[in-house]
């Protein structure tokens, strides 16, 4: 029996792994697993050793899944007191209001998705294109529309006319998808159109917080008509 082999013993019996043996005795791993593959109590260590690995393994995964969480609570309360301190500045521009309260009834509430709005109507995309662009600052290049049309219309020509009406870049618009409607009459005959902001988490906070201090200065200046007229 090789010298190193009784040490690698020694260090197996005391509940080494195949890492450390291999790192302190200088022996290929191929040797370690020929030397120990038909022990048992070499085996009772390997399975002691991947148990306490998996172990390691979850609490570095909380630990991580914690540090991430931390971060985004943060990053969310960032905004969110930016949002704050913008309102009472902004609370006075009409298309901030309008921008707003468009959001409110067409827009997409839930908070995990992206700041995201659809109608059948260009204007109504259009006020609110410029709503981003003007008020939020939004980078044309993150403000991206996408068309849903039926299968018998044409796609560039329903993107030429949200482009004409809206006169929103054609480059900002995406592939289009189809809508199999069976009504025979009630047809739309240039689609619905979905304008969405890439990558939108904090502005999403913002509109949120935005839209909960409307409600509350809409509330307060119904209270507030409500005793003028008394």
């Amino acid at each position: 029996m090789r010298n190193d082999q009784h040490l690698a013993i020694e260090l197996r019996k005391k509940g080494a792994s195949y890492n450390r043996i291999c790192k302190e005795l200088n022996i290929p791993k191929s040797t370690m697993h020929y030397w120990f593959k038909d022990l048992k109590w070499s085996q009772k260590i390997k399975g002691e050793l991947t148990r306490k690995a998996k172990i390691q393994a979850i609490k570095r995964l909380r630990a991580v899944v914690q540090a991430q969480k931390k971060r985004w609570e943060a990053y969310k309360k960032q905004h969110q007191e930016e949002a704050r301190e913008e309102f009472p500045i902004l609370k006075s521009n009409p298309l901030f209001l309008a921008g707003l309260m468009l959001y409110w009834g067409e827009g997409d509430s839930n908070p995990k998705h992206q700041v995201r709005l659809s109608n059948i109507d260009p204007r109504m995309i259009k006020l609110f294109n410029d709503f981003l662009e003007k008020i939020c600052e939004v980078p044309k290049e993150k403000i991206r529309l996408s068309l849903i049309i039926y299968p018998d219309l044409v796609d560039t020509k329903c993107k030429k006319f949200w482009n004409n009406k809206t006169k929103i870049s054609l480059r900002q618009f995406d592939k289009s998808s189809m809508i199999y409607g069976r009504h025979p009459t009630k047809r739309l005959e240039n689609g619905i159109c979905i304008i969405r902001v890439n990558s939108s988490h904090a502005l999403k906070e913002k509109m949120m917080i935005w839209t909960s201090l409307m409600i509350k200065e809409l509330n307060k200046l119904k209270i507030d008509n409500k005793y003028m007229r008394v």
